[in-house]
């Protein structure tokens, strides 16, 4: 370690371009991967924060929420299985909505969920509400930057309902759309009641069960009901209109920046080792370790890779922190922690080609070639 700070003291201009140019590749590494999850987090947010762990839908629906159509014949069986408080309804439909008292016109998705039960939305804001309470509705934040406030009427364009907007949630989106959270006794009423048959009135279908179970209770679910499939919040995120197309666009572009700054530091280093060829042959024959000198040019890595990323992790926090709040970026702890191993990883092995260039060094020719 004492040759590589001595030599990068020495090449301070060499050195502090290969930083900067290490600085910038990292921070971008660092805002791609923000912009990822950010993005990720505004799509799946609403499934995502649900308690539940496994959702039962129709077979045939790809496990797509909206695709699914369940009845009552099917909560019946689920609540047999797992308990009443254990399994609930969920019924998806995205629309378009306008404010009565607002220039608003948004693309948002209903949310029709039993109030009392594992689903019911958790108001940061506002006044929660009842299952008796017809025409209103909890609706997510991001509505209220659009002009939507509590006591707002919203309406429904394609069924012409409207509801009274009693609290605000925070991070309920699904598929990049706000949340509306209405009463399951509203969601009838917007189906049109009920559908008749010779029987009477039946109620509307729902879109899905939400449930929490252990994985035996999910497959005795799934054994018990014809055309009825258990999938778990893993597997109806990724079926979210768009997510897995767009999550694996950023991962590609994110896995090729990481492949880059390797490649990009290995060509700068074996560019340098070549330059040095001779002081290396005359350290081998004055007899220093080929580990030594290994070290010598894998601590100089160590230290650019690790002084770059600090930098550019403070740069990246300073970003986030004026970014506006619809700018869909978010950057946890674990995540900028994994991102900061793949990308010392990296560099580490891109220094290994420069490595194996210091192990062929041959002394006497070295020390030939810088004597003539």
């Amino acid at each position: 370690m004492f040759l590589a700070l001595r030599e990068m003291r020495h090449s301070k201009a060499r050195y502090s371009l290969i930083m900067v140019i290490m600085l910038l590749v990292s921070f971008l590494v660092l805002f791609v991967t923000g912009l990822a999850r950010g993005l990720a987090y505004a799509n799946i947010s609403a499934v995502e924060n649900m308690p539940a762990n496994y959702f039962a839908v129709q077979a045939d629906a790809d496990h797509a929420f909206r695709r699914s159509q369940l009845s009552d014949k099917e909560i019946a069986a689920a609540q047999s299985v797992v308990g009443t408080a254990n399994a609930t309804t969920l019924a998806v439909q995205t629309t378009t909505i306008t404010a009565d008292d607002a220039d608003v016109k948004a693309d948002t998705t209903l949310f029709a969920v039993d109030m009392t039960g594992m689903l019911a939305p958790k108001v940061v804001q506002g006044d929660p509400i009842a299952n008796a309470s017809q025409g209103s509705a909890v609706v997510d934040s991001k509505l209220e930057q659009s002009g939507v406030a509590i006591g707002s009427t919203i309406r429904d364009q394609a069924s012409g309902m409207s509801w009274k907007v009693a609290g605000f949630v925070k991070d309920s989106s699904y598929s990049h759309t706000p949340v509306v959270y209405i009463t399951q006794a509203d969601w009838q009423t917007m189906k049109g009641g009920a559908a008749q048959n010779g029987a009477g009135e039946q109620a509307a279908p729902y879109n899905v069960i939400a449930l929490k179970a252990s994985s035996a209770q999910a497959a005795e679910i799934t054994g018990k009901l014809n055309n009825v499939e258990t999938i778990t919040q893993k597997q109806a995120i990724a079926s979210i209109p768009g997510y897995s197309a767009e999550q694996n666009s950023l991962l590609m572009m994110i896995v090729f920046l990481f492949v880059i700054a390797a490649f990009v530091l290995a060509v700068f280093f074996y560019v340098i080792t070549i330059q040095k060829t001779s002081q290396f042959g005359i350290l081998k024959a004055m007899g220093t370790k080929m580990s030594y000198l290994a070290w010598s040019v894998v601590g100089q890595v160590m230290i650019l890779s690790v002084g770059s990323l600090a930098i550019s992790l403070l740069l990246t926090f300073g970003m986030t922190m004026s970014l506006p709040d619809t700018m869909p970026f978010q950057l946890e702890g674990s995540t900028m922690i994994l991102t900061s191993v793949l990308f010392i990883g990296m560099s580490l092995l891109g220094s290994l080609i420069s490595v194996a260039r210091v192990a062929k060094v041959d002394a006497l020719e070295a020390i030939g070639r810088a004597g003539a």
